[in-house]
């Protein structure tokens, strides 16, 4: 971007007698959970990450074995289980934990944790499945670093599915847990939400817009109220760190002095409020060309949390964008697994998400906008090999450790240099071409580099392409029209020219972002106008 950027019984079994027999309702289990309380002896019903993670005899809470994990600085020994459950119907998650720092939830749901359990403690988290939600995947694990927790009796309380002669096969546990551990994460492949449903309310396909909110510039400032409908997504351009590795991050709203017709505190908060009221998300947007923002500690992850939190309680936003740029994320020289990512200023900014995540709950709307150098670039270089610059591929170990709760990735297509896309030819701006290859990667995955490891591929409803609005707002402009075509290839798998889709056709694509609504006023509308009917036509 430019500056110029959870009672159970009642719910059970119930029986009535009927012709002399007993007959069941529809609610059939009480714990869904496959070996609760890992008597089997060993962790069949889950798939655990980390090394050490395993059923043993002490501690237990109740019976003879409970699970160990071992939370190391790069692992935090996640378990998780895949469950059958009724749409629109209340659950209730529950467990008995030991040890420091110890999460039990429902991936992209509720949870909760307890910091420091000595003797085994009781964590609850209830919660409502969503309309048309057929399953869920519960987790439970440690923190980096913390080393070994305990877990015992854990139960899924609520109406499960009617039995049959063979065991449903939605019941048993996950194939491909994610390699990067997380307080609410589920396999990339398998979400446990529908993306046409998703929690956070977005429209099946989105316009996500920056406003330029704490600066003046030639596009000339824009009151919240003003801001036409058809945006689903408004940024708020920008919140700074008051030093580059102090992790407080200030949103100062642009003076009077410096755009004019600025709306006071008052009318700005209940300007958002009604926008939400439309079902309109708005974010703060942290960093952007001039914000540089490194979490080199963590006193500066603690912070950035707290300072992040303020903002977003003051203005009652409904979460955050991350534009980190310039020389916010790198890697350290040996950092080459991006699964497991060892450089302070990607581990702690990572933690620091999953803690506003935790705190918000499954409302909390996480975007980002990364330049393709920090992305797709991955592919060919990555900086902690020491190949090339160690900003390359740089917020690849981000987006994968947060790929179960993180709303929509919409890279910048534009400021960008050439980039090797998976045909292994150069991709560059200034046409449809560069918009589906870029996308497609995000899609379909991609090895990193010359690490031997693959970069697992986004769901089409986590994906959105990131253009300027007009001429002025950034190198890569591009008619609306190309736009259109590079997303109806995407979209359908028609009209790709030359190109062929490594990741086929995405119907659930997100949708369009552009920098910014400022420039598209500034413009006449020109996005606007004929990207919001060409989005709301998409199958």
């Amino acid at each position: 971007m430019k500056p110029t950027k959870r009672a159970a019984l009642i719910l059970g079994a119930a029986t009535l007698l009927v012709t002399g027999l007993f007959v069941a309702t529809n609610a059939y289990a009480a714990n869904l959970l496959s070996n609760p309380g890992f008597e089997s002896g060993n962790l069949s019903g889950w798939s655990c990450t980390g090394s050490g993670s395993a059923a043993v005899t002490t501690p237990v809470h109740t019976g003879t074995y409970a699970l160990n994990g071992n939370a190391t600085t790069s692992d935090t020994a996640q378990c998780t289980q895949t469950v059958t459950v009724q749409p629109n119907t209340a659950y209730t998650l529950s467990g008995w934990v030991r040890g420091s720092y110890v999460y039990i939830g429902v991936t992209g749901g509720a949870s909760t944790w307890t910091p420091a359990a000595t003797a085994y403690t009781k964590l609850t988290v209830p919660f409502t499945t969503t309309a048309g939600q057929t399953s869920i995947q519960v987790y439970l694990h440690g923190w980096y670093g913390t080393g070994a927790y305990n877990a015992d009796d854990i139960a899924l309380d609520g109406p499960g599915t009617p039995p049959t002669t063979t065991p449903p096969t939605s019941s048993s546990p996950s194939k491909s847990p994610s390699a990067s551990p997380s307080p609410s994460r589920s396999p990339s492949t398998s979400p446990s939400t529908s993306p046409t449903t998703p929690v956070t309310g977005l429209p099946r396909h989105a316009l996500i817009g920056y406003d330029h909110a704490s600066f003046a510039n030639g596009s000339g400032y824009i009151r919240m109220t003003d801001i036409p409908a058809a945006w689903d997504v408004i940024d708020l351009a920008f919140g700074e760190p008051t030093s580059v590795t102090s992790g407080d991050i200030r949103f100062n709203r642009c003076s009077a002095a410096e755009c004019a017709g600025v709306e006071s505190d008052a009318e700005f908060l209940a300007a958002i409020k009604a926008k939400q009221a439309q079902g309109k998300k708005v974010l703060i947007s942290i960093g952007g060309q001039n914000g540089q923002v490194q979490l080199t500690s963590t006193a500066a992850r603690d912070t950035f949390v707290s300072s992040v939190s303020a903002i977003i309680d003051r203005w009652g936003l409904d979460g955050l964008d991350i534009d980190f740029e310039g020389h916010s994320l790198y890697l350290n020289a040996g950092d080459s697994d991006f699964r497991n990512p060892t450089t302070p200023v990607v581990v702690n900014l990572i933690s620091a998400l999953k803690s506003l995540k935790a705190k918000y709950g499954t409302k909390f709307v996480l975007t980002m906008a990364p330049e393709t150098f920090f992305v797709q670039l991955g592919y060919q270089f990555y900086g902690g090999t020491s190949a090339g610059d160690n900003r390359a591929g740089s917020y690849l170990p981000v987006i994968h450790a947060v790929r179960d709760f993180l709303t929509i990735l919409h890279v910048q297509d534009y400021n960008s240099g050439p980039i090797w896309g998976l045909d292994n030819q150069y991709h560059q701006m200034g046409g449809a071409d560069f918009h589906i290859a870029m996308t497609d990667m995000l899609k379909a995955g991609f090895p990193v580099a010359n690490t031997g490891q693959t970069f697992p591929g986004l769901r089409p409803d986590q994906i959105g392409i990131g253009v300027p609005a007009a001429v002025s707002a950034g190198n890569g402009y591009v008619a609306p029209a190309v736009v259109q075509a590079a997303v109806t290839c995407l979209v359908s798998g028609t009209g790709c020219g030359g190109y062929t889709l490594r990741g086929g056709p995405s119907p659930a694509f997100r949708g369009l972002m552009t920098w910014s609504i400022n420039w598209d006023r500034y413009y006449n509308w020109e996005f606007q106008n004929a990207q919001r009917p060409f989005l709301n036509a998409l199958p």
